[in-house]
């Protein structure tokens, strides 16, 4: 049997071939991909910015939702045509991080789409305990929003939200607007900042207020918002320099600072404003079993705006054009790559 699939093969150079199916070995499971999510993980790794890990030709891809195609030898619980997401985690089970329960930052953790092979293709064949098991009923592509919903789901847990507290979202991309809507469910009242008009307006859309950085405008509804004493909570979601500054000044007296976005090069911060305020910084990364359940079980339940969040879906012989979409921002949130072979197609 042919398969599908994408590989990273240089810096601005992805290549789509037919490849042979293989039967999975023991503890694996063969997965026929329905979507594959692209995010800003990706958009770096196609740029080279993560050659150092991503061994080319490798497979990225890492939000996804398919069907239990084969099981390998010593698989239980699983059988084909089982609905299923993958959380995109090896650990190596004995480092101080694993030993402490902390698996999902293992010392020597293996991403599944960066450091090995992953989803963006037909036939996917990973680590049996990896899987995560979707409602039949779930559309599989909402279901291609399980990892970045997880990765917010995280998020607002690390925060240690509590109901009626103000919090602040410092960027309204994908992740951040996850971020908004899940902690305005937990009972937050929730304020984003974001540049660009589009993303500000899909915000709108969703209910949440959404205002521009640096004016005015912004000052004075902080301000009101929080009546002169700033956000208990602020995620910083940018990625920016800016972002960073924004989220820092923004924060009330005990203030927490959330850092989701990845600052790949140093940053300022006032370290003095951490002490004359007794603000708090919590890292947050990636995600755990948990997350990922609740993460299925809220888009299940349509508390994410699963319709609104996916701009556009693209076949798997498109994908130059997809991420091209995606990095051009204009009227985009999130992109799908549809990994379905021509024969599989079907109800989404």
């Amino acid at each position: 049997m042919n398969a599908r699939r994408v590989s990273y093969v240089a810096a601005g150079t992805l290549t789509v071939e037919d490849v042979k199916t293989a039967p999975p070995p023991a503890g694996h499971v063969r997965i026929d991909v329905a979507y594959t999510g692209i995010c800003g993980t990706d958009l770096h790794v196609y740029h080279g910015a993560m050659d150092a890990r991503v061994d080319p030709p490798g497979v990225i891809g890492h939000e996804m939702s398919g069907r239990v195609a084969q099981t390998g030898p010593g698989v239980t619980g699983w059988q084909p045509g089982d609905h299923v997401t993958v959380m995109p985690l090896a650990a190596c089970g004995q480092c101080p991080a694993c030993r402490a329960g902390h698996s999902h930052i293992c010392h020597r953790l293996v991403f599944i789409g960066i450091d090995a092979d992953g989803s963006l293709q037909s036939s996917w064949t990973v680590p049996a305990d990896t899987l995560v098991r979707l409602p039949d009923d779930l559309r599989l592509d909402h279901a291609a929003l399980v990892e970045p919903t997880a990765v917010a789901v995280h998020d607002v847990r690390r925060a240690a939200l509590e109901p009626g507290e103000k919090a602040l979202v410092v960027g309204g991309g994908p992740i951040g607007l996850l971020i908004a809507v899940v902690a305005r469910r937990s009972g937050a009242d929730v304020l984003l900042v974001e540049p660009d008009p589009y993303r500000r307006s899909v915000a709108e859309s969703l209910g949440l207020t959404a205002l521009p950085p640096g004016t005015d405008d912004f000052t004075d509804a902080l301000a009101r918002w929080s009546d002169g004493a700033g956000a208990a909570v602020a995620f910083e979601v940018s990625g920016a320099a800016a972002g960073v500054t924004t989220a820092v000044d923004s924060l009330a007296t005990r203030g927490r600072l959330v850092q989701v976005a990845i600052h790949p090069q140093p940053r300022e911060i006032s370290l003095h404003r951490f002490f004359w305020r007794e603000l708090t910084l919590i890292g947050a990364r990636l995600y755990e079993r948990g997350d990922f359940e609740t993460a299925v079980a809220l888009i299940a339940g349509g508390d994410i705006p699963a319709e609104t969040l996916i701009s556009r879906i693209e076949p798997l012989d498109r994908v130059v054009r997809a991420f091209e979409a995606l990095e051009s921002g204009d009227g985009v949130m999130k992109v799908l790559i549809d990994c379905r072979s021509a024969e599989a197609g079907g109800a989404r």
